[in-house]
């Protein structure tokens, strides 16, 4: 198994990273009431999938197996609770798992 951190910080925030030898636009918005959301792009920008909330431990694209996304988009925080408006890049980290 490979394990990869993907950087993030704590402000919402866009970027462009090759996962599994594909291409994707990651942005991470805060909701005040829902909490951080994560959309995935195509390298386009076009929407693939919106508003996926950051749960830890729980692999995030396991309902979305149609995208073939080659691994697993996992959050991992210190007390397992879902990352708080300053925690992306602190207490929560953010990895992408491959078998």
């Amino acid at each position: 198994m490979q394990l990869r951190e993907i950087p993030l910080s704590a402000t919402c925030q866009q970027f462009t990273i090759s996962l599994s030898g594909r291409v994707w636009q990651m942005r991470l918005i805060w909701r005040d009431a829902a909490g951080w959301m994560l959309d995935m792009l195509s390298a386009s920008g076009e929407p693939v999938i919106t508003g996926i909330p950051l749960i830890p431990g729980t692999d995030l694209l396991a309902q979305y197996s149609w995208i073939d996304p080659g691994g697993r988009l996992v959050v991992v925080t210190e007390d397992e609770q879902p990352p708080g408006e300053t925690s992306p890049g602190q207490t929560a980290k953010f990895y992408w798992l491959t078998d």
